[in-house]
């Protein structure tokens, strides 16, 4: 192989492994916050996986956004309005309770109720 094919070889080569990464125009969830602050602090980042901390004092939400496939737990609890490509919904999410999504998923927060709610979310890499 000479060196103008060896160099387009590599060129193919960075263009379709660019091409695999996530194109998602939307904030992650520690990027995007509500009217410029911060919802998210960091737990735990190494490899494989990254934590968070979410807390949402009344009034407060969470714009627009993306996750990788993430597993949350609610620390405290709360009373939402989720907005998502289903739609929009009003939603009571116990203390305690689990969820979790195996594809990237995208949605907006809003905290209507009277207490703060506080949430992990563990995003795989």
């Amino acid at each position: 192989m000479n060196n103008k094919a060896a160099f387009i070889l590599v060129l193919l080569l960075t263009i379709g492994l660019s091409s695999c990464k996530n194109k998602n125009s939307l904030p992650d969830p520690l990027e995007a916050g509500w009217q410029g602050n911060a919802i998210c602090e960091v737990l735990e980042d190494n490899k494989k996986l990254r934590v968070l901390k979410c807390t949402f004092k009344p009034g407060v939400g969470h714009e627009k956004h993306y996750h990788n496939l993430h597993v949350g737990y609610t620390l405290v609890g709360g009373k939402f309005r989720i907005t998502d490509d289903t739609g929009m919904r009003e939603v009571n999410v116990p203390t305690g309770y689990t969820f979790s999504k195996d594809s990237i998923t995208s949605h907006e927060v809003l905290n209507i109720g009277k207490t703060t709610s506080v949430y992990l979310i563990m995003e795989y890499k």
